[in-house]
């Protein structure tokens, strides 16, 4: 018998999602609902199995909902779980408009596949993009409940209510619980979506409230199921030797003294990329063994022997050179607001800065693993991930197989950050499985985790303006320069598209007649990709420190310059931004640039922090920067203590967003409190460098986190209410945080940073 360790067969059928998930759950008369998320026929019928109804609706997103005889409501979750609460909120959504007893619902995790729609959990949009279409579906089956309750009483619809989990006829005080209705409302049409009306704000119940994550029990006490805990009989251990510099591939390999490891019972050889490589594996040796210690004792004694790679001439002080150079050089302009150059020949004081902020790993907690079995052409995975469907579709393309015979179950991750949207790790794991004939778990260690990471991209900036006599800037001239994502999926792609440039640079709110914005070429030596707030992270740091730098230029206290900057209230023209503006895939009219509520979160966050009350001297500073990213808005303010020794140390930090109507503020603020965290880490140390295209960084010790010890002492978050629709939360909190920080430590001691991390500087 198979079996996942922590995961009962009762539970491995609900996480599969299909049809087991319905035979096994749900009793004779349940009522199960499909959504079609399509405006123009948005619901299957419901007499039809979920299995079904999806196929009825080939490449269209979809949401189930299912409730039992016995009354317990089945929500499924097709979003993965990484600690940012997505898993929670949305079923919650849905629970809302039904008025469930949350105590009642059981979550379903659903496996990659297009019929539950956009599964990707990144670009923080979890909420945003379904929030609308989870609402009617709980909505309409609340409606099937009260006819299928006022066809039984004999009673017009209009005069039935529901109150958790019950169908209510005031007039007569009869009630009857879903359960007892779930039968006779699965034999009705599924309403119109014009019939269907949903809850007032004032009315929600879970909708606005903060609550725990639903998996939170099991996460303390150990029975919660992430990718490390997947556990089959008779599976092999699995531990890879990937190319030491990006691009190479194995020449020759001696295993000879790796089988001689107690345990190890083979090793192969997984064939490299073929360029680009995408989501495809890196290629190595690997070892297999019946524990994870032999297979990487085994790893050890492998002696390979690799190609020579392009890439191996790839050394760091050298690279940034190069993007320095290219940043001081005129650029491809993708914003341009009246005429820089014009507004920089009538003169007034120049003010120019470089910037560079550099290759980061995200390093999350839980480091790659995956589970897969191959058998009679067909591969099940268990796996960490981000992205199920894209894991599902690199899977197939490795093993030559159709993505219907490829399952993807998503297990809980435990930290992703963008990371583990590549599923190069469970590709390893399938490939190995097919080779091996055998389950095989592959395991990364935290080594592998960075040094083979999917790296955060290096970026040089540099900065230009021309300030009036009232210190305001007349011109303003930004370039960036990075590697960009698109390189790891086109390898001759240098230049950023409009969605990278889009994170924070070509939608400057500030209120400059003269702007131009220009992006220059920058060659990649490894990969690419999704970082938490992707180049939001560098923009805001370059943008937001050369804000304060023309604030003391101008003998202007930051604050009140910023909120010159943004000028007079107003939504920002869409003829401003750039044609290609992709503004986080959403409608501008819907989301547009608004600079009231950047206003609003300046204001908030430094009456907190007590703005302008703090004394000067003795090493203190206090600093603040704003910025808008995953259509959020944010502004932090930080406070830093310098001590004798040279040595910066966050005090307090403030931070106010306006992220438009929130689901769940508990884990909003646990969000932006965590980024605090991750700011602080990456502002002082985070850094990844190479020399001869080998990563030097591999573990903690020279890869470092904050600790308790220089982790913020204080951390206040702020929820501006809003009736706004929903925007971003697991993203917007960090790229404020590293600006505000500098022009803190620019406020205490008058040193300017510009390049990260602080290390650099002395100040960690």
């Amino acid at each position: 018998m198979i079996h996942i360790d922590k995961i009962s067969n009762r539970d491995r059928e609900i996480l599969s999602g299909r049809r087991g998930f319905l035979k096994g759950m749900l009793g004779a008369g349940a009522f199960v609902l499909s959504v079609r998320l399509m405006p123009e026929q948005m619901f299957a019928s419901a007499n039809a199995g979920p299995s079904d109804a999806m196929t009825k609706a080939p490449l269209r997103p979809n949401v189930y909902l299912a409730i039992d005889a016995d009354g317990t409501t089945y929500l499924i979750a097709h979003r993965s779980e990484m600690g940012s609460g997505s898993r929670t909120a949305l079923p919650r959504i849905v629970a809302d408009e039904l008025d469930a007893d949350w105590s009642r619902v059981k979550l379903v995790q659903a496996t990659g596949d297009e019929k539950y729609g956009d599964q990707d959990t990144d670009g923080s949009h979890s909420v945003r993009s379904f929030f609308d279409v989870l609402r009617e579906s709980g909505a309409t089956a609340r409606l099937m409940l009260i006819r299928a309750a006022a066809a039984q009483w004999g009673v017009p619809a209009t005069e039935c209510s529901t109150n958790l989990h019950t169908v209510v006829h005031k007039a007569s005080g009869k009630k009857l619980g879903y359960g007892e209705l779930a039968a006779a409302a699965a034999k009705l049409d599924v309403p119109k979506k014009e019939d269907v009306k949903l809850k007032p704000r004032s009315e929600w119940r879970y909708i606005g409230k903060g609550t725990a994550s639903y998996d939170l029990k099991d996460m303390c006490t150990g029975k919660a199921a992430y990718g490390q805990d997947t556990h089959m009989e008779g599976m092999l251990y699995a531990s890879v030797a990937h190319p030491p510099v990006f691009g190479s591939s194995v020449k020759s390999v001696d295993d000879k003294a790796a089988l001689s490891v107690v345990g190890v019972k083979q090793t192969e050889t997984i064939d490299a990329f073929k360029p680009p490589i995408g989501f495809q594996a890196l290629g190595g040796v690997a070892v297999l063994a019946d524990n994870t210690w032999a297979a990487m004792q085994g790893r050890k004694k492998l002696k390979i022997e690799w190609e020579k790679s392009p890439h191996s001439a790839w050394n760091s002080d050298a690279y940034k050179k190069e993007l320095q150079e290219t940043a001081r050089k005129p650029g491809k302009v993708v914003r341009e607001n009246g005429n820089v150059d014009e507004a920089f020949a009538k003169g007034g004081k120049i003010v120019e800065a470089e910037y560079y902020a550099p290759l980061l790993a995200h390093a999350s907690m839980e480091p790659p693993a995956a589970l897969a079995v191959y058998r009679d052409g067909k591969a099940e995975v268990w796996a960490p991930t981000q992205g199920p469907q894209g894991a599902r579709d690199a899977i197939a393309q490795a093993l030559g197989l159709k993505k219907e015979d490829v399952t993807v179950h998503v297990t809980l991750l435990g930290g992703g950050f963008g990371r583990k949207s590549f599923p190069d790790f469970a590709v390893e794991a399938a490939v190995l499985s097919k080779k091996s004939g055998e389950p095989v778990k592959v395991v990364w260690s935290r080594e592998d985790d960075i040094k083979f990471d999917v790296y955060h991209s290096v970026a040089a900036m540099y900065m230009k303006a021309a300030l009036g006599a009232d210190g305001t800037p007349t011109a303003w001239l930004q370039r960036t320069v990075f590697p960009p994502i698109g390189s790891t999926f086109n390898a001759s792609e240098n230049y950023s598209d409009p969605g990278e440039l889009g994170l924070g640079f070509t939608d400057v709110p500030s209120a400059v007649a003269n702007l131009r914005a220009e992006n220059g070429p920058a060659t990649t030596h490894t990969r690419i990709g999704w970082f938490r707030s992707v180049a939001n992270i560098y923009h805001a740091f370059g943008i937001h420190s050369f804000a304060d730098e023309l604030a003391h230029a101008a003998g202007r206290d930051p604050l009140e310059y910023l909120l010159q900057l943004l000028g007079p209230d107003r939504v920002v023209p869409r003829t401003e931004l750039p044609k290609d503006f992709p503004n986080y895939g959403a409608e501008y009219e819907q989301y547009p640039i608004d600079t009231s509520r950047f206003r609003r979160v300046l204001t908030l966050a430094a009456e907190k922090a007590g703005w302008g009350k703090q004394k000067p001297g003795n090493g203190s500073g206090i600093g603040v920067a704003m910025h808008r990213s995953f259509l959020t808005y944010v502004a932090t303010v930080v406070q830093v203590q310098v001590d004798d020794a040279g040595q910066a140390h966050v005090k307090r930090v403030d931070t106010a967003l306006d992220a438009g109507t929130v689901v769940n503020p508990e884990m909003v603020k646990q969000q932006f409190e965590g980024a605090a965290v991750m700011g602080t880490s990456l502002s002082f140390y985070g850094e990844i460098t190479a020399t001869n295209g080998v990563i030097d960084q591999s573990n903690f010790d020279t890869f470092q986190m904050a600790r308790m010890n220089n982790a913020p002492k204080e951390t206040n978050v702020y929820l501006v209410p809003s009736d706004a629709p929903p925007a971003g939360i697991g993203e917007p909190g960090l790229p404020p945080f590293a600006p505000a920080l500098c022009n803190a430590i620019f406020a205490a001691t008058g040193k300017r940073i510009r390049e990260l991390p602080l290390t650099k500087a002395g100040l960690a």
